[in-house]
Order: structure tokens, then sequence, then C-alpha cells
């Protein structure tokens, strides 16, 4: 079955929650469409995974961190394994000052 849009919710969009700031949760932008070079955005690649339906190989973006309003979460897609998720977070420590 295709995906479909709830144009009432929007769409939704890949995080990886990497903590919590106050009431918010922290979170990374994930995606599937390769950012390419002089983008002028720090990317790391994490592979193929359970969190896309299509097993497409994806990207995080490391130097955007995300507030994200729990009670807005729709679906947990999947989890990254404990070593792939310390090296996302080794990764974006340096553009983000909030994980240093």
């Amino acid at each position: 079955m295709a995906f479909e849009d709830d144009l009432r919710q929007g769409k939704d969009r890949p995080v990886l929650i990497i903590g919590s700031r106050g009431a918010w949760l922290a979170g990374l932008m994930l995606t599937s469409k390769s950012p390419g070079t002089g983008s002028g955005r720090a990317f790391m690649d994490v592979g193929r995974g359970p969190w896309d339906r299509q097993q497409r190989p994806s990207q995080v973006r490391l130097d955007r961190l995300l507030d994200i309003d729990p009670a807005q979460v729709r679906r947990e897609g999947a989890a990254l394994d404990r070593a792939l998720f310390a090296k996302v977070l080794d990764a974006a420590r340096p553009f983000l000052p909030e994980l240093r």
C-alpha cells in the first residue's frame, strides 16, 4: 500500500531521537534523499534499517537539533544499534554545542 499523507496532520518526517531537553524531545532529521556535496549542511550515513519501509540508505543531519513535542510523535519506526547511535552523537558534537 502506498504511503498517504493525512492533510489534517501534515507529513510524517523521520527523526532520530537523541535525548530530551526539559519537556521536549531532542532529535536529528533523517532523510533518504542524498543531500549532495556542497549543500553547506553536515550529514552522516546511517545505512539501511527498519525505519524505512523501502530499505533505502539513510543519512542523519548533524548540524540542526530539533525540539519535538512528545505529544506530536505518532509512531516509532526503529532504533539504531548502540554503536551506530554513539557514532552519530560523536559526529554531531562539533556542530551542536548543546551536546558537548
